[in-house]
């Protein structure tokens, strides 16, 4: 192979090890979806999250994704808009109790100076009254109520403050009291709307999650799909580069199919399936998973040996067992054979000497 062979084959193998580093990835992102879904449904069966896509395969399914997420905010939207309305009519349900004769000392903060209560703040936490209420429910921004809930524990607030700052026989814990137990009443009439509402709202959480959520699956599968074909290609690649190296091998020697022949009894029962399928590849009759095969190393064309070489030289390596006993381009193995064999010469020669030696004594006698 010349220089500029040489070097598009090297450009080829950049290629497709690029290729293969790229697919890589890809596989290991699909990897870490489906095993935090799988942790996701473990911990909450009905949750599920949108993630940003990098991918640029990822990229033309975002738009599934992206329609979703602004589903979810509509409907987000609706329900922030069904919640106010509750809160409004919930206001007409508070309005009939700050009218009630006894609620006059419950509508402004308690004036802990003004009235001496030093211990006040000692014993309330949290103080609370029913202008405060209507300051946050008619707040614009955020830190207004979101749930008629949270405005139902404000009211149960500013009554229960007053009862525990107050004993039992006090004026104020009597009307606290009292005005308690009229807004319970009204709550539990109110309470099933509240709770139509929340069912409503989960139901519709529980939906969006699951339309993100097979969003995402449709996507990651699209992926596996892609890569499963950019995984066919790659193997075409690489067939076509090995076919093209194998082709351009020198022709093996005897005893470097000796050694092949012994590497092959050292592989694991896997690795010595897989030698066995490059051989039938070559070979339509050959039958690689019969319970007893007969191998002949000498039959099989260049090309499959020196694919079995290949093959079993990587595996060796992979088990941990040195293949440098395989003969061929060992350098070492070649000046070992080269002074075998001159040990053996010098010593064929000796016993031809030492043959003629004893034929001239004889002569001699004679």
């Amino acid at each position: 192979m010349g220089d500029g062979g040489m070097e598009d084959y090297k450009n080829r193998v950049d290629v497709v090890l690029t290729q293969a580093s790229r697919i890589e990835e890809k596989v290991h992102e699909i990897e870490q979806f489906y095993l935090n879904s799988s942790k996701k449904q473990a911990n909450n069966p009905k949750g599920g999250s949108a993630s940003k896509d990098k991918d640029k395969d990822k990229d033309r399914h975002g738009a599934q994704i992206n329609k979703q997420q602004q589903d979810a905010t509509s409907r987000e939207t609706a329900a922030s808009k069904r919640m106010q309305e509750l809160i409004r009519q919930f206001g007409k349900l508070l309005h009939q109790i700050t009218q009630h004769k006894w609620a006059w000392p419950f509508m402004e903060p308690v004036d802990v100076k003004g009235l001496g209560l030093h211990d006040y703040y000692e014993i309330i936490e949290k103080p609370m009254d029913f202008s405060t209420i209507k300051k946050q429910m008619e707040a614009k921004d955020d830190s207004g109520y979101k749930h008629v809930r949270e405005i139902c524990a404000d009211v149960r607030l500013v009554f229960k403050n007053a009862m525990k700052y107050n004993d039992e026989k006090n004026d104020f814990h009597v009307m606290a009291r009292t005005l308690l137990d009229k807004f319970e009443e009204k709550w539990l009439q109110f309470l099933p709307k509240v709770a139509e509402e929340e069912k409503r709202r989960e139901e519709e959480e529980a939906n969006v999650q699951l339309s993100m959520q097979l969003a995402q699956e449709s996507t990651y599968a699209k992926l596996a799909r892609d890569i499963s074909h950019e995984l066919f290609e790659a193997d075409m690649h690489l067939e076509e580069l090995r076919e093209q190296l194998v082709q351009r091998c020198r022709k093996m020697s005897t005893e470097e199919k000796r050694q092949l022949g012994i590497a092959l009894t050292r592989l694991s029962t896997d690795d010595l399936s897989k030698a066995l399928q490059i051989v039938a590849r070559s070979n339509p009759g050959f039958v690689a998973n019969a319970e007893e095969v007969d191998l002949d190393i000498d039959a099989q064309s260049e090309s499959t040996l020196w694919r079995l070489k290949f093959f079993v030289k990587d595996a060796l390596q992979a088990q941990g067992k040195p293949a440098a006993d395989m003969g061929g381009n060992n350098n070492k193995d070649k000046n070992e054979n080269n002074n075998n064999n001159n040990v053996n010469n010098n010593k064929r020669k000796r016993e031809i000497c030492d043959a003629l030696a004893k034929t001239t004594k004889k002569k001699s006698k004679k």
